[in-house]
């Protein structure tokens, strides 16, 4: 294999460079914050606005909160105690990932609606008619940060597992000589150390909970991403409805910085080599069963029940395209996703690499602002993308028909490399969030080592740092295969021609209430996604140092 051997200047450009092209679209978006509106944006200030905020801010904060203690506090469990199923809980709890927030939103409305299974067994069972009882209404704000707070929590887990997995046994010994009990231990040791990871993955949920759109416009709940395809499509209005995605960036942006200046200068690093297996505390009578029921609660209902429901309506109905057909969405679904994640982990980790190198405050803001796409909705970042790439292709034609006499079509905006590129913009920050929260631990020292035994900054990349954040690379890779294979406006609005997915497939069912039809297609996409997730999450255990 060929040696790296870029110096920091190369990097800086390098850096740089990778990072304005994956921010084209987010530049595009935010350049129409210069365009006039014509008085619709005062309209929208004065009358919807308040209520997009107000929704979107219970959002955030709900499934914020919720994220964080459900996926910490099952992280800790299953890296640190023994307590039965543990095992199974490893990748259990991730499962709930491979569940689209439309598809789980239709599986609860349609088992808790009125005409539902639960309220007409309650009816049945006790005598009750409409009026009788009291029975919370699934389709509401709360219903809706209640089922997104389900799907979400595995980013958090995800990554706040990783990082206890690399944390040094040595630290976590000197709490236990210092008198810290389990509790002490977690709050004042493994906390601060996994605290860059864990603010990783919170963050995640919140940009896609700030993105979502399936389920709260189900639900009738209106936000900030449901007024941008209700200004955009349905009042036709793009400009108002860029600016409108350029408020989300603002609000993320916001968020990020205010995280940072928390932080301070404070850094957390491993300060010793020995890496040792992690110590395994057992859980004994109603603790370890306890702990069984946290770790089983957000399993069941965040995925063995809706898949349960699911697979129900699939049995009893389904999708009369079952067959062949599916082998071609499953295909086109899983060739996506497997190239996106990819180039997304590969360009994470040189922006990573990069910014650490030359720490400088261009850097910095290109490698920011590279990951905001994830912030715009897939139908604002595919519209800042069709813009450039269709002019791109009047180009090259006008250029192919005044030199060749021909024409080549639509050669990158009719392809599906300008999927690929969607996908790498939407999901970019997935990646790199924990990408560079697990090089961020990596102390300086070793670089310094390195190249004093004549390693350049890209052998030091490849033989020191990667394989000591190959958990995280793995949860990264994770992460991106499995939105990739959910993702739907980016994909309905840029795939070719008779391209589909699964995804398509389960959207286009579920809008028109064929819910049992879309069950079939619903559970393609979480077959398809279980089994990388159980390899690759077994995998990411085996990759602890030390673990052998």
């Amino acid at each position: 294999m060929a040696r790296l051997s870029l110096p920091f200047n190369a990097w800086n450009a390098l850096t740089i460079g990778i990072a304005l092209i994956v921010a084209l679209p987010v530049i595009v978006v935010l350049a129409h914050l210069f365009i006039p509106t014509e008085g619709i944006w005062q309209h929208l200030r004065s009358t919807v606005l308040p209520r997009y905020l107000g929704n979107t801010l219970f959002l955030v904060v709900t499934v914020g909160i919720g994220t964080f203690v459900i996926g910490t506090g099952t992280a800790w469990l299953v890296v640190m105690y023994r307590f039965p199923g543990r095992r199974l809980f490893e990748w259990g709890l991730l499962l709930p990932l491979a569940v689209p927030t439309y598809v789980i939103a239709y599986a609860y409305t349609d088992f808790l609606q009125y005409a539902g299974p639960v309220q007409t067994w309650l009816r049945e069972s006790f005598g009750w008619s409409a009026g009788d009882y009291f029975f919370p209404d699934i389709r509401s704000l709360w219903g809706a940060a209640t089922l997104i707070t389900l799907v979400l929590y595995p980013y958090v887990y995800m990554l706040a597992r990783a990082a206890f997995l690399e944390q040094s046994v040595c630290v976590l010994d000197v709490g236990r000589t210092l008198g810290r009990g389990p509790w002490r231990l977690f709050t004042s040791v493994a906390l601060p150390l996994a605290r860059p990871s864990i603010v990783g993955g919170v963050s995640l949920a919140l940009m896609e909970t700030l993105n979502e759109f399936g389920a709260v416009q189900y639900f009738g709940v209106d936000t900030f991403t449901t007024g941008i395809y209700r200004t955009w499509f349905g009042m036709g209005e793009q400009v108002a409805a860029a600016q409108l995605a350029a408020c989300l960036l603002a609000f993320v942006i916001a968020l990020v910085l205010l995280e940072r200046a928390s932080r301070g200068k404070r850094r957390y690093f491993h300060t010793t080599g020995r890496y040792q297996h992690l110590p395994e505390f057992p859980l004994h009578g109603w603790r370890g069963w306890a702990a069984t029921l946290a770790c089983l609660t957000p399993v069941l209902l965040g995925f063995l029940i809706p898949s349960g429901l699911l697979g129900y309506l699939s049995f009893r109905g389904g999708d009369a395209l079952f067959g062949s057909a599916f082998l071609t969405f499953a295909g086109n679904s899983l060739l996506l996703a497997s190239l996106a994640s990819a180039v997304a982990v590969g360009l994470a980790l040189l922006l990573s690499y990069g910014a650490r190198l030359n720490a400088n405050k261009v850097t910095r803001v290109a490698t920011r602002v590279a990951a905001m796409g994830y912030a715009v909705p897939g139908s604002v970042v595919a519209v800042g993308i069709l813009i450039p790439f269709v002019w791109l292709d009047h180009q090259i034609n006008d250029f192919m028909k005044g030199q060749f006499g021909f024409a080549v079509g639509l050669l990158l905006s009719g392809s599906a490399f300008i999927l690929i590129y969607a996908y790498v913009v939407r999901f970019l920050a997935v990646s790199f969030n924990a990408i560079e929260a697990s090089l961020g631990k990596v102390t300086p020292s070793m670089d310094a080592a390195s190249r004093t035994l004549g390693q350049t900054a890209g052998g030091t990349l490849r033989k020191v740092h990667t394989p000591i954040m190959r958990g995280s690379l793995i949860a990264a890779g994770i992460l991106v295969f499995v939105d990739v294979m959910k993702e739907l406006p980016a994909t309905v609005i840029l795939r070719p021609f008779n391209f589909d997915t699964l995804a398509i497939r389960a959207h286009s069912l579920a809008a028109d209430e064929r819910l049992a039809e879309a069950s079939t297609s619903s559970l393609a996409i979480v077959v398809v996604g279980i089994v990388p997730v159980i390899l690759l999450s077994i995998a990411m255990r085996r990759s602890r140092p030390g673990s052998g």
